[in-house]
């Protein structure tokens, strides 16, 4: 499901040699699903990403059933993926949620913080602040388990309820995290309203806080179709994590205008054009999400998915 000859690889030097994909289809795409998939197909789903060469796939959530009943499965999952030669990090909301995730064997944790008060009440049912002190047991404890911390930011470039979202917060909140013990950083676009501009305001500014690069990924929603380019102005800034989903699913639960995260296989296509290695066998890839689209019963919204799958057709 792939043409060997295009894109056509003409290198950019300024750019990053390679990419490390953060996946979070799994997580992140199955959890705004409006059925339930099952388990055995979640299992599956991350078998054939790992097989397609994505090293970091981000697997569950260990959250009350209550809030995100498409991943009430956690406990069924996770030990039918454990043993996957890949990184398997975990979203976990609290100290019962770190104790369910540790009891399993998980080794990478995730929390998940907002730049914005109403999301955090939305999400959290907590203030900014309270979120942090909420996540900050978590963390060390975390960290006295050698286990490694990715810290969520979410709304770090524009809040449905409260429109603009200064940069000066969003960098207080990035602070916060790093000073926590958080080990790396994923800065959220949940409503996809970010441009390249916006970008490099934010990444400049962390930069000027002593927010190192190395530390960063970047998380983009399709929403306004400004994903690739916000992403590819965060690789001239340095960044070299990036989050994605295979075949663009995904969404927010609490945020009813989020639409998909940037698809994996776009991100891929664009990347193997500027001639930089992510390690992602497009093919194998590819027909994964088509895969995954049979089983939820609709078409992958991955414009490369698209493309691929109708030239193999």
């Amino acid at each position: 499901m792939t043409t060997p000859q295009l894109p056509m690889v003409i290198p950019d030097e300024s750019l990053p040699a390679r990419v490390r994909i953060h996946e979070v289809g799994p997580r992140d795409g199955l959890q705004n699903e409006k059925g339930t998939v099952p388990t055995e197909v979640k299992a599956e789903f991350i078998r054939r990403l790992a097989d397609a060469g994505l090293t970091t796939i981000e697997a569950t959530s260990f959250v009350h059933p209550k809030w995100v009943p498409q991943l009430a499965d956690a406990e069924q999952l996770f030990p039918q993926v454990a043993d996957l030669p890949v990184a398997l990090p975990v979203l976990v909301p609290n100290e019962r949620g770190l104790d369910r995730a540790l009891a399993l064997g998980a080794d990478r944790v995730a929390v998940f913080a907002s730049a914005s008060e109403s999301f955090a009440r939305a999400n959290l049912n907590r203030t900014m602040d309270e979120a942090l002190a909420m996540f900050e047991p978590v963390v060390t404890r975390a960290k006295a388990a050698d286990v490694p911390v990715r810290g969520y930011l979410s709304m770090c470039f524009g809040d449905p309820w409260e429109g603009e979202v200064p940069v000066p917060q969003v960098v207080q909140v990035c602070r916060a995290l790093l000073d926590m013990g958080c080990d790396e950083l994923s800065l959220g676009d949940t409503i996809g309203v970010g441009t390249p501009g916006h970008v490099t305001a934010l990444l400049t500014a962390l930069a000027e806080a002593d927010v190192p690069v190395s530390a960063l990924g970047v998380h983009f929603h399709d929403t306004y179709g400004q994903a690739l380019a916000n992403t590819l102005t965060a690789l001239r800034h340095g960044v070299t994590t990036v989050d994605a989903s295979a075949g663009g699913l995904g969404g927010c639960p609490y945020a009813k205008s989020a639409t998909g995260n940037l698809a994996t296989e776009d991100l891929v296509w664009m990347l193997r054009g500027l001639g930089i290695d992510t390690g992602v066998d497009l093919g194998r890839l590819t027909a994964t999400s088509v895969w995954m689209a049979g089983q939820l019963g609709r078409p992958s919204p991955s414009r490369t998915v698209r493309a691929l799958s109708h030239q193999e057709s």
